[in-house]
């Protein structure tokens, strides 16, 4: 041992350490409570006795750790030091080792390796051990022979060894028996799976026999489905006039109930907004006025703080001159040179504002050449514009052809069960796809546009299939793919304001569909006015739209007008969608193949139509876009006039100021020529310097209140103008555009015609739909029909399933036994080849070891040679009877391998004790009874250490041993012993 430390264990309350060989010795029983067996069962109240107690805090947990040398490897771990340590506490008691946790028995089996014996405890003599052993009777010493002889734990395997005998014959037998019962089960099984194919064959013609019968039912059920679809087709027809003549008497009922209300209902509108447009040309008319004049009192103030501002200059420069020049001739020399050069610059400006007035000229002729051009334009395209408005409801047919023909091709992949990843690719349209509160309606539907019935694709490679079948099946319409995979969004720094908000953020819709969204309205915000439309859309270059449709783009363009709300198209969405649930819920009560049939019949109906609108639509598609293209190329040459216009001005109104400004200098420097060279202005000059700085100041004053003025003024101009050509007149020319459409009709006996020849075409798809009923009671019976046989082919499949199951779970268990059986065997060659191997007992060597007693076995004083003797013979009986010599040879030679080692041990114990023991007493033989106590104890130690030599330990612990010594013997007792800590100390 090198180190014992110890924390809560008894007197020691705070962690102490003991370094062995140092003289200051740990408690003996703290080595015992880690090494001894005393200590290895203990109840709670028992560990709780054996925690600190003192003042100060209750003590819950105690422990004691030794750490032993390891240099020479006693131990089996692979370290020179290693720790055990035990914890005990109220409710725990623990061992670890190296600080890992390990139970009691790792413990006891890591210290009987190293040498700690459990035969023999006594490398640990606790005090009052040596008293104990000096009285105590030759029966209890015996014992203890035997004990330490380890014929206790020999008899403890020896009963075990007796048991595994026993168990392996009885195993033997039952093999046996295994045997016998695999032999009859193969057989059963094999009996049993002939049956079984035998029944499995029944099955399958059973099976076989439905099966056709089936076929049968099922061609009498083609048969009748091919008359239906030819009643289906005449009904198609049918359906098809109906729809026509129904569509026909609505058309003209609403035309005859509607014309009248809506022509009062247009007029009250437009003249509401003529006394608008009044109103506003008014406002317009009074605001113009004051607005040009604050901008000419701001443009001449803004010339005369220029030229007060150069005559200031010049006189300060005037006043420096004196410190800049040391002579009137120099200085009057500089002055001419900056004339001349002054003169030159002031032409300059002169011809440059020759050439800009020339240019202004120009460019105000062209601008009125092109304001007619384009009032004439604008004219012609009035028309047409109102030609369009009637034909757009039409236009929009081809996108929804357009959607309707997508779900064709979908529905063609779907009945064929090809391109899944393309069904599954195609994600509807955008309108479909999100969902906003009713108030943002107008602004979505105005920002996104025709955007909104664009369809949203996983990847190009699904639009490109849907369009290659799109044009291979000749389907009509326009589509517009957007293919997530190819959308490249990127994030938006949007303003932090709260007159403003993303409109992206009040749209709701699955975020796999977020670059799309924010291809679509990313950019756009929603904003409280057109003020702030424009502000944000300077500021932040992303476009600005109110809640009520007005536009402001990035790029200074404004949109705006008046939106009929009624005709949302995203609430006509909600609408559809409703009305598409409620339709299919009422679908699901009616014939599948009817239903298709009437949306084929109205698809046709309206592809006619559309071709004849798609006619007149290139027709007027070619004049417009000849006119658009002229009024596009006389707004771009009005738009450069005038964004050179105003430049220009800006630049005359310059250079006028800057020529002025030269002008003054000059003639400065001429008044200047020729006077004295003075370092400070005269009395007048310095009079004009003041005068001059209250006049600017009162000038910047007077500019920056007429620049707000100004400012004000045109945001009233800009809005009036805005509301007045973006709104009140383009609702007017609605307004005149929808009352020129109205017209009264005289359709009563057309409706009635029409009305009559619907009742006939209703009587006849009556008719034939009775007849398909009829069909579709005869082709529901033969499918009952067809279901009880298919059922029953199920039942005998499911019978001859069950019996094949049967027939390989038979073939696997007989495989199971053929190898199990086989297994056996080979384990009972085994077995006998062993037996074969041993032999028989001879009957002599039985004969001379069978009548084997005590005194022919007298091996004197070693009591534990007696009791391995005669477990030996008990053994070897037992191996006599199921002859194995071999092993009892082997047991047999051990004995006396044991019984000479015990003898020799013995006496060199005796003559070791003697030698040690010589000087102290004449060594002759005496009782117990005739010794004294001293004599007495010593002889227990004598015991003791021979015991220690025939089953040494790696360290031995002795306390107050010298207890019951003579002081004779005490010298001796400690020259038995290498290490000696002594806490009593005398005069030995």
């Amino acid at each position: 041992m090198y180190y014992v430390i110890i924390q809560g264990f008894r007197s020691y309350r705070d962690q102490t350490e003991f370094v062995m060989g140092n003289f200051i010795s740990p408690p003996p029983s703290a080595i015992q409570f880690v090494l001894s067996d005393e200590f290895s069962h203990l109840r709670p109240e028992q560990r709780l006795a054996l925690l600190h107690e003192g003042t100060g805090p209750r003590v819950i947990s105690a422990f004691v750790e030794i750490i032993f040398d390891n240099s020479d490897n006693r131990l089996p771990i692979d370290k020179e030091e290693v720790s055990l340590r035990r914890v005990i506490g109220a409710k725990k008691d623990q061992y670890f080792l190296d600080k890992k946790m390990v139970t009691k028995n790792d413990v006891m089996n890591l210290l009987e390796s190293a040498g700690f014996s459990r035969s023999n405890p006594y490398y640990i003599v606790k005090q009052g051990k040596i008293n104990q052993m000096a009285t105590a009777p030759d029966s209890q010493r015996l014992k203890l022979l035997r004990e330490v002889a380890g014929t206790r734990v020999y008899d403890e395997r020896k009963e075990e060894s007796i048991s595994l005998m026993k168990e392996t014959g009885r195993s033997f037998t039952d093999m046996f028996l295994i045997k016998c019962v695999l032999s009859t089960k193969r057989e059963t099984c094999g009996d049993k799976s002939r049956q079984l194919r035998d029944a499995q064959q029944d099955a399958r013609d059973k099976v076989e026999e439905t099966e056709r019968v089936v076929r049968e039912l099922k061609a009498r059920i083609s048969a009748m489905k091919e008359e239906k679809e030819q009643l289906s087709a005449e009904r198609q027809e049918q359906i098809k006039q109906r729809t026509k003549l129904e569509l026909k008497a609505k058309d003209l009922q609403d035309e005859l109930a509607g014309n009248s209300e809506q022509r009062k209902r247009l007029l009250k509108e437009r003249q509401k907004l003529l006394e608008k447009i009044e109103e506003k040309q008014k406002e317009l008319q009074e605001t113009e006025p004051k607005f040009n004049a604050v901008k000419e009192r701001e443009e001449r103030g803004i010339s005369r703080l220029a030229q007060a501002t150069q005559e200031r200059t010049d006189l300060y420069a005037k006043q420096g001159r004196g410190s800049q020049f040391t002579s009137k001739e120099e200085r009057d020399k500089w002055i001419k040179k900056e004339l001349k050069s002054l003169d030159q610059a002031i032409n300059d400006k002169k011809r440059q504002i020759a050439a800009i007035h020339k240019d202004l000229e120009d460019t105000e002729a062209n601008k009125e050449k092109n304001l007619e051009q384009y009032s004439q334009l604008s004219h012609v395209t009035k028309i047409y514009i109102s030609i369009y408005e009637v034909r757009l409801s039409e236009l929009q047919i081809a996108i929804l052809n357009g959607i309707d023909s997508i779900n064709k091709v979908l529905e063609h992949f779907r009945r064929k069960g090809i391109n899944q990843h393309v069904i599954n690719g195609y994600h509807g349209i955008i309108m479909n796809n999100f969902e906003c509160e009713p108030a943002f309606y107008t602004c979505v539907e105005v920002t996104a546009g025709t955007r909104l019935f664009y369809h949203i694709v996983e990847t190009d490679e699904v639009s490109t299939k849907i369009l290659m079948e799109f044009n291979k099946m000749n389907l009509p319409g326009e589509v517009t793919f957007l293919p997530l995979s190819k959308l490249d969004v990127r994030d938006t720094a949007y303003p932090e304001t709260n007159d403003a908000i993303p409109m992206i953020s009040k749209l709701r819709y699955s975020p796999n569909f977020d670059k799309a969204f924010k291809h679509v309205f990313g950019k756009t915000l929603i904003c409280r006015s057109m003020e702030v439309s424009t502000q944000l859309a300077r500021a932040f270059t992303m476009d600005c739209i109110t809640l009520e449709g007005d536009q402001v783009s990035h790029r200074g363009a404004l949109t705006g007008g008046y939106y009929d709300t009624r005709k949302s198209r995203l609430e006509l969405q909600k609408d559809m969608r409703k009305a598409e649930e409620e339709l299919g819920e009422l679908e699901a009560k009616l014939n599948e193949n009817l239903r298709r049939n009437i949306e084929h019949i109205l698809l046709i109906y309206l592809m006619n139509q559309m071709q004849q609108i798609e006619t007149q639509q290139r027709k007027f598609k070619a004049s417009r876009d000849s006119i658009l293209s002229e009024m596009k190329m006389l707004k771009e040459k009005r738009q450069q006039s005038e964004k050179t216009f105003m430049p220009k001005q800006r630049s005359l109104q310059s250079l006028e100021a800057s020529l002025h400004a030269m002008e003054s200098t000059r003639e400065s420097l001429k008044a200047e020529l020729g006077t004295d060279l003075l370092s400070q202005l005269s009395l007048e000059d310095q009079r004009r310097v003041d005068d001059l700085n209250d006049e600017i100041r009162q000038l910047q004053q007077d500019n920056r209140q007429l620049l707000n003025e100004r400012i004000k003024l045109e945001g009233i101009m800009t809005r009036v103008e805005t509301y007045l050509n973006e709104n009140l007149r383009k609702r007017l020319d609605q307004v005149e555009q929808e009352l020129n459409e109205l017209r009264e009709t005289e359709g009563g006996t057309v409706l009635t015609a029409t009305t009559s020849e619907l009742d006939g075409i209703n009587k006849r798809i009556k008719d034939t739909l009775a007849r398909s009923e009829d069909l579709d009671s005869l082709i529901d019976k033969t499918e009952v029909e067809i279901k009880d046989h298919q059922k029953s082919m199920e039942r005998w499949k499911n019978i001859e399933k069950d019996q094949n199951e049967a027939i390989n779970h038979d073939t696997k268990e007989l495989e199971k036994m053929t190898n199990r059986q086989g297994m056996l065997l080979k384990k009972k060659e085994e077995c006998m080849k062993k037996i074969r191997e041993l032999g028989s007992l001879p009957q002599e060597a039985f004969e001379k070891y069978q009548t084997l007693t005590l005194k022919q076995i007298n091996i004197g004083r070693l009591n534990c040679a007696i009791s391995v003797c005669v477990s030996l013979a008990i053994f070897w009986n037992f191996l006599l009877q199921v002859q194995k010599w071999e092993l009892w040879r082997n047991i047999y030679l051990r004995r006396n391998l044991q019984i000479e080692t015990a003898r020799w041990l013995t006496r060199f114990q005796t003559q070791t004790v003697h030698n040690k023991l010589a000087g102290c007493f004449l060594f002759k033989m005496r009782e117990m009874q005739q010794l004294s106590g001293g004599q007495k104890s010593l002889v227990a130690l004598a015991l003791i250490f021979a015991i220690q030599k025939c089953d040494p330990a790696p360290f031995y612990l002795f306390d107050e041993i010298d207890q019951a010594l003579d002081a004779q013997h005490r010298k001796a007792v400690s020259g038995t012993i290498s290490q000696c800590i002594v806490e009593r100390l005398g005069q030995e």
